[in-house]
């Protein structure tokens, strides 16, 4: 039976998706590059977009499974898969779907590794290439680590934008919240996961600057600039779309990563072999805001450093207007954009051919 606080909390998740349908209608929705969606397996969608050259390099582009994948296309002009075409990839973007209850038992086995290579599988298939790159945002760079470290026959390179790879009492505003928390068996369940509107509170009360002040100041820096603006707006309606987070997947990002540290300690187990530093050996780019206190440089270098990886590059982000919620900055801000995303891309193509 559903409790009356998850009722509570998914009638918020509705106001809030019901809400985003409205700012569609004013004019602030996505604005998504053209593509072929591929239903790959249960629980992962692809997005496969026509490439400028069909002898492109493949990359694979992996969003956190907590707010929908189009913040990586958000418009034209701020679009990551936009870039990446420019550059001659052949661009696949993975699409977590709404887990049901079916997928209650999806966890890190999965998300960081069997929903991952199947997508991996299918890029290879349909481009010839052996390996790909993995490039991932937040918890989803969290699981393109955890995949590399797993299975580096088939990742090429990682690029990870402020993505948690150290935790404990290293894991920036979320430590003291972890820690004051029951165990996490017994998650605050809908009929279909962990309630988006949760994790939304989670987040702003763990780290209320930059979750909810910096909102407002950053609205306050781009009213009186109409580009900052409209992105702004486009930003704050991806945030309304509420995602749902399986059970076993919640249960297990916050008890074998933020409270026992196991990916740094080299204990997180993973279809059968233990994965960590010392067995993440393929090229790795790690993105770092200085200033941020969701992923702060401690819960990434302790990690980056201590990989067996002989080609490691950090690349610094300080920060954009217009992007709402600093932490996506890195996907969707002007200066990331103009400054951060050549160099990234120039890393990319650079690497050897697959």
């Amino acid at each position: 039976m559903t409790r009356p606080g998850n009722i509570a909390l998914d009638m918020l998740d509705e106001i809030r998706r019901a809400t985003g349908l409205l700012f569609d209608a004013l004019g602030s929705g996505p604005r998504t590059t053209p593509s072929t969606v591929l239903d790959v397996v249960p629980g992962v969608r692809l997005h496969d977009y026509p490439p400028a050259s069909p002898s492109g390099s493949p990359v694979l582009l992996v969003p956190a499974p907590i707010k929908r994948s189009y913040i990586w296309d958000i418009e034209p002009g701020l679009s990551v898969v936009a870039r990446c075409l420019e550059h001659g990839l052949r661009v696949h973007l993975v699409e977590w779907t709404d887990p049901g209850r079916a997928h209650q038992q999806f966890g890190l086995d999965q998300y960081a590794d069997r929903l991952l290579v199947e997508c991996m599988r299918v890029v290879t298939e349909r481009t010839g290439a052996q390996r790909v790159p993995l490039v991932g945002h937040s918890l989803g760079g969290t699981f393109c680590a955890v995949c590399a470290a797993r299975h580096p026959d088939l990742v090429t390179a990682i690029a990870l934008l402020e993505a948690p790879l150290h935790f404990g009492t290293d894991a920036g505003a979320f430590t003291p919240f972890v820690s004051a928390t029951p165990a996490a068996s017994s998650p605050p369940l809908s009929a279909g996961g962990v309630p988006g509107s949760l994790l939304d509170i989670v987040a702003a009360t763990a780290a209320p600057a930059e979750f909810q002040l910096d909102r407002w100041t950053d609205f306050v820096r781009s009213a009186a600039d109409p580009v900052a603006l409209a992105s702004y707006l486009r930003v704050l309606r991806w945030t309304m779309d509420e995602f749902r987070l399986p059970e076993h997947l919640f249960s297990d990002v916050v008890e074998r990563l933020y409270r026992a540290d196991e990916f740094m300690r080299g204990t997180l187990v993973v279809d059968g072999r233990s994965v960590g530093p010392a067995t993440l050996v393929v090229p790795m780019l790690n993105v770092v805001d200085p200033r941020s206190d969701v992923v702060p440089p401690c819960s990434i270098m302790p990690f980056h450093e201590a990989a067996a990886s002989a080609e490691k590059r950090v690349l610094e982000y300080h920060g954009d207007t217009g992007v709402a919620v600093q932490h996506v900055g890195v996907l969707v801000g002007h200066n990331a954009h103009r400054q951060l995303w050549p160099e990234i891309l120039g890393w990319l193509t650079g690497l050897p051919a697959s």
